[in-house]
């Protein structure tokens, strides 16, 4: 079965394949908020945290992105890092706090079990 990327149908799929994924080995004080824009359910607020993506803004992330949908879906579920800098460059993405935080998490290639995660997303996303 497949979701539309964000909605509540989709975290719910996305919450039990990421407990059922384990430890990802991502960095444990890696906290991102995010605002995507523009969805088929309006704008929806995600965070990062330790490798994952999660439903909702999460205390003391030192870095928000305001980012599109399209570009959002590009980025997570396709894993097209391209696209994120291209939208990063045209001024679609919006960065406020540390960026660094941004650079850390595209420098560090995706595990294999992020990757699998990744895979199972990809799956479940229409």
């Amino acid at each position: 079965m497949s979701y539309t990327f964000l909605s509540d149908d989709w975290f719910g799929a996305a919450r039990k394949l990421r407990a059922e994924a384990g430890d990802l080995g991502g960095d444990p004080d890696l906290k991102i908020n995010a605002l995507v824009t523009g969805g088929p359910d309006g704008d929806k607020e995600v965070h990062i945290t330790a490798g994952a993506f999660g439903q909702g803004l999460v205390d003391g992330a030192p870095t928000k992105l305001t980012v599109p949908f399209d570009v959002a879906k590009s980025t997570f579920i396709e894993g097209n890092q391209q696209a994120a800098m291209q939208a990063f460059m045209s001024g679609q993405i919006k960065i406020e706090g540390d960026m660094t935080k941004i650079m850390a998490m595209q420098a560090a290639p995706p595990n294999q079990a992020q990757q699998d995660l990744a895979a199972k997303l990809r799956d479940i996303t229409a």
